[in-house]
């Protein structure tokens, strides 16, 4: 991923407000490893429930704005399979993030949801070392995690341009 400055990102989201974008608490921008990532993903620390999502998409960054379900519910948490990463591995810190559409559509309540590593760590999870079970060889497993990051990549996108599609 190219890095991004705040201004970039707080330009970038297609379902905030202009004040939701200026309240987003970033992330230190100079501790990112930018070359490791497909998306950028935090949440944010004031507010437990948000959490954001910036990737590229047609060479621009995108963002969105996101809202996870309260874990002080008491609702009993299942294991789930992350929708963008697909791991198998870590299915225990998946949860389900909602994101209001953007325009007209996210204004009238439309939302869409998915469900995502809370922290944020697919772009760890598809370079994860492949099992021998996956691949035997070094261009084996090479091939596997190019094909997880291209996957990660589509889910990732496809998601983000449903919630900036005007519907």
């Amino acid at each position: 991923m190219n890095p991004l400055t705040e201004k970039q990102i707080r330009k970038s989201f297609v379902n905030a407000t202009r004040g939701e974008a200026n309240r987003a608490v970033l992330p230190d921008l100079d501790g990112v490893a930018w070359d490791d990532l497909d998306y950028l993903g935090w949440q944010d620390p004031k507010s437990p429930l948000s959490a954001y999502a910036v990737l590229e998409l047609d060479g621009e960054p995108t963002g969105i704005l996101l809202r996870s379900g309260d874990a002080r519910t008491g609702r009993v948490r299942r294991e789930a399979m992350c929708a963008w990463c697909e791991d198998v591995i870590d299915t225990s810190d998946v949860v389900l993030y909602v994101a209001r559409r953007g325009g007209d559509s996210g204004r009238r309540g439309n939302t869409v949801g998915t469900l995502i590593c809370r922290q944020f760590a697919c772009s760890a999870n598809v370079r994860r070392i492949p099992t021998a079970v996956e691949a035997s060889d070094a261009a084996g497993r090479e091939l596997i995690v190019r094909r997880r990051i291209a996957g990660l990549r589509e889910r990732s996108a496809k998601f983000v341009r449903e919630i900036g599609s005007t519907r």
